[in-house]
């Protein structure tokens, strides 16, 4: 078989017009693929991406969050393609919204959080995604709540990450007390802590957790709870370490002993310091889950659509989730996971805990209410 061929073959494997049996018996891989299978899992899925090599380009650049990809599946998947992955990594749906607004950000794939999407669509930022082009994603194996929100208008435009919480890291051997709820968080910071906390430079989860502490929803728009929300955190402000996204260098120096925390945040922390430890507020607070999506300007959506493919087949989302520590969602990589993560009640916490929690409103992420409190208490 010639490699035009192979491609054309391959491409009806992905858009679904033959079976995969079909693809490996007239490409000749079966009998390769039941030798190897077992020993390298990866080996088919790097192959088909080989023969395209050279026709995605040599770059894909990638918008994401902190401490948050396998450097091994980057490397792999540049080996396979010949796209090398740039990172621009940011602390805020706030941050990235207004860099593609701007116009310029030379990104390829985009990870917003679910209340961001409506929006993406909305200003025309990002597109419909071609599905058959993802093949590996099956949206079978996710709960509808956290896939969701990538659908608008019945047309999916971002395909599930990740999802996990937003809760408070702390380190035992430098803090006696073992905070539990938001409004202790906030008390800390004024007291034991004092000099010594971090809180997101994001406003979804900063004033949100401030509105929780004061007994509100962590989506409130009303004025006078956003007075209140305010007062607290302008009230706390000298006593912070730090207004940072990216929490790990300075937990882990001893400079910060309590911060406002994402899930794989937390369990990358534990993993090496395990007098590190993770609570959610009891009054609540934040569930969520990414996406992956292509902006309209991407120019290399060839190496987009391969790169979404290929860190959502089950074994390399293994390795996601074992560098990141943030759960998948998706069924068939919980089934390939080792039982002692299953059972991390970082990663997957009780029912009782997680039903208190809120996903992100739409209206939070343009509100003008928001930002400018958030501006206030980032200058005072």
């Amino acid at each position: 078989m010639d490699q035009k061929t192979f491609i054309n073959t391959l491409r009806s494997w992905q858009n679904g017009s033959i079976s995969r049996r079909d693809f490996l018996g007239r490409t000749g891989l079966g009998v390769a693929a039941a030798v190897v299978a077992s020993q390298m899992p990866g080996l088919l899925a790097s192959s088909a991406y080989a023969a395209e090599k050279g026709s995605m380009g040599d770059r894909l650049a990638l918008a994401t969050w902190p401490n948050y990809h396998s450097q091994q599946n980057l490397d792999a998947f540049a080996t396979a393609t010949g796209a090398r992955v740039s990172m621009s990594v940011f602390g805020s749906n706030e941050e990235m919204l207004a860099k593609l607004q701007a116009g310029g950000s030379g990104w390829d794939v985009l990870v917003p959080t679910n209340y961001t999407i409506s929006t993406y669509v909305k200003l025309g930022l990002i597109e419909p995604l071609d599905l058959s082009r993802i093949p590996n994603f099956d949206p079978k194996a996710f709960q509808q709540r956290f896939m969701a929100q990538g659908t608008v208008d019945g047309k999916v435009y971002a395909v599930p990450k990740n999802w996990g919480t937003t809760g408070m890291v702390y380190d035992s051997a430098q803090l006696k007390a073992r905070p539990t709820s938001w409004k202790e968080f906030w008390e800390l910071a004024k007291g034991e802590a004092d000099g010594r906390v971090i809180v997101h430079d994001y406003q979804l989860t900063a004033i949100g957790n401030a509105l929780k502490a004061c007994g509100y929803s962590f989506n409130s728009l009303d004025t006078k709870e956003l007075a209140e929300a305010e007062k607290l955190l302008i009230e706390v402000k000298p006593h912070l370490f730090a207004i940072n996204s990216d929490i790990q260098p300075s937990m882990r120096s001893g400079d910060a002993w309590l911060a406002m925390s994402w899930t794989g945040d937390a369990l990358q922390l534990q993993r090496d310091t395990p007098s590190m430890h993770y609570a959610l507020g009891k009054e609540g607070g934040e569930i969520w889950s990414d996406f992956f999506a292509i902006p309209k300007s991407s120019e290399h959506k060839d190496a987009a659509y391969a790169f979404i493919n290929y860190l959502l087949d089950p074994q390399h989302n293994k390795l996601e989730v074992l560098a990141h520590g943030y759960p998948s969602g998706d069924s068939r990589v919980d089934a390939l996971l080792p039982q002692k993560l299953l059972d991390d009640p970082i990663m997957y916490p009780a029912a009782e805990q997680l039903s208190p929690l809120e996903f992100g409103a739409a209206a939070t992420l343009t509100s003008p209410l928001r930002a400018e409190l958030m501006a206030r208490f980032k200058a005072a």
